[in-house]
C-alpha cells in the first residue's frame, strides 16, 4: 500500500535494511509492556517497567545479530536511548493503568483463511475481554498519532486484525484502540460488519495487485516523503537508481506460495 516497489525490495529481492534506533526502541518497549503483565497487578509500576528495559534490550540484541553495532561503544548514546524508552513507558502509564487491566491475550498470533484461499495472519499486541464478553483490540505505537486526514490509514491495520478475529471466532470486536506513546494520544474506533467486509474487499484487491505485479514483474515506485527514510534509493528509478534484475523465483517470493501449505497465498501483518 505504501509503495509497490518497496514491497518488491523487501519481499522479492529481500534486500537487508539498516536497523533503526527508533524501530528497535519500539520493539523493546513492546516487549516490556508484554512482560509487565507477568507481574501481579499491584507490582505493575513504572519503576518495575523501567527495570525491564535493560533485560529486554539485551534479549532483543541477542536474538538479532545485526543490532550488535547499533550503538557500538557509544555508551552515552545508549543511555540516552534507554531514557527515551523510559519516557515512552511513562506516557503509557499516564494513559492506561496496568493494575486495573488483565489482558486476555498478549502478542497473540492470529490467522484465518478467506473463502478464496487467501491466508491472513499477524500478531496483536493485546486483547482485553470485558465481563460481558466485549472484545477490545489494542495496539501500541511508539510514534505520534496521525492527523485526522490519515486516521483511516492508521486504522487499516486494526481493521485487518478485527477481520481476522471475526473470521476466526465469529465475534465482532467492540473497540479497536491505538495507543500512541509519542504524543500521549489514544485513537479508538468501533467497527461494524460493513467495515470489516469492506476491509476484506480491500485486502483481496491488494492481493490481486500483488499477484499482478508478481506476474508482470512491474513494481511501480510510489514517491512520497517516506522516501527519505528508504534504504533502497540506489535501486529506485524514482530516485535516479537502477533496478536490479528480478530473482528467478520472484513470483514465489512475492506471493508467499513457497512458504505455505494447503493455501495459495498469504498476507502478514504484525
Amino acid at each position: 500500500m505504501q509503495c509497490p516497489l518497496l514491497y518488491r525490495f523487501r519481499v522479492v529481492d529481500r534486500f537487508p535494511e539498516a536497523p533503526s534506533r527508533d524501530a528497535v526502541r519500539g520493539t523493546v518497549v513492546h516487549a516490556v509492556l508484554e512482560r509487565l503483565f507477568d507481574l501481579p497487578a499491584a507490582e505493575r509500576t513504572l519503576a518495575a517497567a523501567e527495570q525491564l528495559l535493560a533485560p529486554q534490550w539485551d534479549r532483543v540484541r541477542g536474538s538479532r545479530p545485526e543490532l550488535a553495532g547499533l550503538f557500538g561503544t557509544d555508551t552515552e548514546a545508549l543511555r540516552e536511548w534507554l531514557l527515551s524508552a523510559s519516557a515512552l513507558l511513562a506516557r503509557w502509564f499516564a494513559l492506561e493503568d496496568p493494575t486495573r487491566l488483565e489482558p486476555a491475550e498478549r502478542e497473540l498470533y492470529v490467522e484465518t483463511t478467506l473463502d478464496d484461499g487467501l491466508v491472513l495472519r499477524g500478531y496483536v499486541d493485546r486483547i482485553d475481554v470485558a465481563a460481558d464478553g466485549r472484545v477490545r483490540v489494542v495496539d501500541y505505537k511508539t510514534g505520534r498519532s496521525p492527523s485526522e486526514a490519515f486516521e483511516a490509514k492508521a486504522l487499516f491495520q486494526m481493521k485487518f486484525y478485527a477481520l481476522v478475529l471475526w473470521r476466526q471466532h465469529g465475534r465482532l470486536p467492540s473497540v479497536l484502540q491505538l495507543v500512541y506513546l509519542g504524543n500521549s494520544e489514544i485513537l479508538r474506533y468501533s467497527p461494524d460488519e460493513a467495515d470489516l467486509l469492506a476491509t476484506e474487499r480491500k485486502v483481496k484487491a491488494l492481493w490481486e495487485a500483488i499477484s499482478t505485479a508478481a506476474s508482470s514483474g512491474d513494481w511501480q515506485p510510489s514517491p512520497s516523503r517516506l522516501c527519505d527514510w528508504c534504504d533502497h534509493q540506489a535501486f529506485c528509478p524514482a530516485k535516479g537508481g537502477t533496478l536490479p534484475p528480478l530473482p528467478e523465483d520472484a513470483v514465489l517470493r512475492a506471493t508467499g506460495a513457497s512458504t505455505i501449505i494447503d493455501a495459495p497465498s498469504e498476507v502478514n501483518y504484525g
